[in-house]
């Protein structure tokens, strides 16, 4: 199914290669501390808005490309919802914090026999950016859905475009976004489509919101965009548009006073699947 306006599957993003594999590999020393990193950053303004869309008990949620499992626990422990289904494709950081109500299953699900369910909540954070057919998995995981049960959906939106400052920390956002395009397929562009997607997929009630964290010396948002420079150097020294020197140079930026910069804000849009759905 496609909107108005929306680009047909694999018209923007190349398969080009996956992540976790060329780069943050799940078997790379630290790379759970990096992801949490980012959840230290997120997961405050994901769990909040979860539970305003109404995630609590007697819910049962799916929880996409999990990571270590901040959000799904978060969820059980905060929200009080009945019961977590945590999927990714490598499971060693969710099978290491084993807790009640958390299922954990690894899985691919851009594969054809993915299809538990259905849900109350379904919410996948930072993975379609990574996938060459966002709108193709919106409508899959859609179809996951309980009827009146909610989609929501979390990626970056970048806010260094050519418009933007040039200064170190600039430089280096552009050579990553550019080298892991190039690279592992990674596609911010149109993540401010997301809305459309949902709505192309049928849902019902559609919004959607952003958060920019503050780049600040010693965050966390800044250490974790300093380990993902170091782990995607290759991709962005590729690009010619940065060296070694010139990644060191901003990874020194970030930690300095002097950083104005504005972190990748994070979108979040939702939809509701209609509470009275044929075939269900």
């Amino acid at each position: 199914m496609t909107g108005p306006g929306l680009p047909p599957d694999g018209a923007v993003t190349p398969d080009a290669g996956r992540y976790g594999e060329r780069f943050f590999r799940p078997d790379e020393g630290g790379e759970g501390d990096r992801i949490d990193l980012g959840a230290l950053t997120y997961d405050a303004t994901t769990i909040a808005r979860l539970r305003m869309l109404g995630a609590g008990p007697g819910w049962t949620c799916l929880e996409v490309g999990a990571g270590t499992g901040t959000v799904a626990r978060r969820l059980l422990d905060e929200a009080g919802v009945d019961s977590v289904l945590a999927v990714d494709r490598d499971v060693r950081f969710l099978a290491a914090h084993p807790v009640p109500g958390l299922t954990v299953r690894q899985a691919d699900i851009t594969s054809d026999d993915f299809a538990p369910g259905p849900f109350h909540l379904v919410h996948v954070r930072f993975v379609l950016m990574h996938l060459p057919s966002p709108r193709r998995m919106v409508a899959r995981l859609s179809g996951l859905l309980a009827p009146g049960g909610v989609l929501v959906i979390g990626d970056a939106v970048d806010l260094t475009t050519a418009e933007a400052p040039d200064t170190p920390y600039t430089r280096a956002m552009r050579a990553m976004w550019q080298g892991l395009r190039d690279t592992i397929g990674t596609d911010v562009s149109q993540v401010p489509r997301h809305p459309e997607l949902l709505r192309a997929a049928g849902l019902e009630r559609v919004a959607a919101e952003i958060h920019v964290p503050p780049l600040e010396p010693g965050s966390a948002i800044s250490g974790f965009w300093a380990d993902t420079w170091g782990r995607a150097r290759e991709a962005m020294v590729g690009t010619g548009l940065v060296d070694n020197a010139r990644i060191d140079e901003a990874v020194r930026f970030l930690d300095s006073p002097a950083c104005t910069g504005l972190s990748p804000g994070m979108l979040t849009a939702w939809g509701h699947r209609p509470a009275q759905h044929a075939g269900r």
